[in-house]
């Protein structure tokens, strides 16, 4: 049986050559594969690297922009308030997500101006465009990330003092910065977390001198901590020092 296959084979690769557009374009990627390094990718070839960056996109989003910081401390705020389910978690991302198109609207549109038009104009090639737009984000990047962070992870690389903070690759600018972006999150959510305290341990008090023990502080505590967040017009206050707080 597999002798018989061999042949068949044999005969069905002409018999693709002849069928017009299959032969030449076949005849082409051979030719592209065995040019040598200044023979750019075929258009297939190029589709599949796209495809193939596609899937780490979501990792991208979530380390290498203000998205890290921004749904830490809507998480937070949510457990300040004692809301277990409101707002639920669609809505939290969704505002991450549209608040950090927001505050990296700035970055995003240098990327256009200076990768991703001049790559659909086939003015520069893609390894160029993509250099570029990395070049951007590291930017944006370089300047949230705290130095300690940065010398931490460049000792632990084993590197050298830099000479510019463009020197600094993105094998220790990456970690650096989420490490302080999570450090900026928790900060500016131990500050929300403080006045709703406050309001806890008031109820708890009151309810202690009253000897109402077996009443659960937290159902006492939950619309005073509401209305507290609505009169000082909390959400406009708080995405307005998030998007600030990337300047």
């Amino acid at each position: 049986m597999l002798a018989l296959a061999v042949p068949d084979i044999a005969h069905a690769a002409p018999a693709a050559a002849q069928v017009p557009g299959i032969g030449s374009a076949l005849e082409r990627a051979m030719e592209g594969a065995a040019g040598g390094e200044d023979t750019p990718l075929s258009l297939s070839l190029q589709v599949l690297l796209i495809m193939g960056l596609l899937t780490i996109l979501p990792a991208l989003v979530l380390m290498m922009t203000s998205f890290t910081r921004i749904i830490i401390v809507l998480a937070i705020l949510r457990q300040a308030l004692g809301l277990q389910q409101s707002p639920p978690n669609q809505v939290l991302v969704g505002l991450s997500l549209f608040l950090s198109l927001f505050i990296m609207a700035p970055t995003l549109d240098q990327v256009n101006s200076e990768a991703i038009e001049p790559y659909a104009a086939e003015q520069v090639e893609a390894d160029e465009a993509i250099e570029r737009a990395g070049e951007a984000f590291h930017g944006f990047m370089i300047r949230q990330t705290r130095e300690t962070d940065l010398a931490m992870f460049a000792d632990m690389a084993g590197q050298q003092a830099f000479d510019s903070p463009d020197d600094i690759p993105f094998s220790i600018l990456l970690p650096a910065f989420v490490t302080s972006e999570l450090k900026t999150a928790f900060q500016i959510g131990f500050m929300l977390f403080l006045p709703f305290l406050v309001i806890d341990l008031v109820v708890a008090s009151v309810l202690m001198s009253l000897g109402m023990m077996m009443l659960s502080p937290t159902i006492i505590s939950l619309p005073f901590k509401l209305l507290l967040f609505v009169l000082v017009d909390g959400w406009a206050l708080l995405m307005g020092s998030l998007a600030m707080s990337f300047g």
